[in-house]
């Protein structure tokens, strides 16, 4: 391939909304990211506050279903003692949206014709 051939994505960098990214687990079932804001050179950007993102995974029938959430804490520790609850309302969420899909696709028409994944009639040529 030519290097015209190539298409370039254009991306754009916000030097000042980097995050350094650290990770912390119980080797269990818990996972928390706390990112943490910096400047362009690196060092710690104080006018912005870290952000704690809480990960795990269930297992269901289908296998491993991955969860993740914003957890509100201000601090690791605080993080840690919110991880439950914030993992559980994502769950809740989750099952919530399941639901409701289930009872779109139960609720739809089916019409002679109509191919069922793209919702409209089939054209048939003589």
């Amino acid at each position: 391939m030519s290097e015209q051939q190539i298409p370039k994505v254009d991306i754009k960098i916000d030097k000042n909304g980097f995050y350094r990214d650290e990770a912390f687990t119980d080797l269990q079932a818990a996972s928390i990211r706390r990112i943490s804001p910096v400047k362009p050179d690196g060092t710690p950007d104080d006018s912005r506050e870290s952000k704690f993102i809480g990960h795990t995974q269930i297992m269901t029938q289908e296998g491993p279903l991955p969860l993740q959430c914003t957890i509100p804490a201000k601090t690791l520790e605080e993080a840690m003692e919110k991880f439950p609850d914030a993992i559980n309302s994502v769950l809740v969420d989750l099952i919530k949206k399941a639901e409701e899909m289930k009872k779109q696709q139960e609720s739809r028409i089916v019409v002679p014709g109509q191919d069922p994944g793209q919702g409209g009639p089939k054209i048939q040529m003589p």
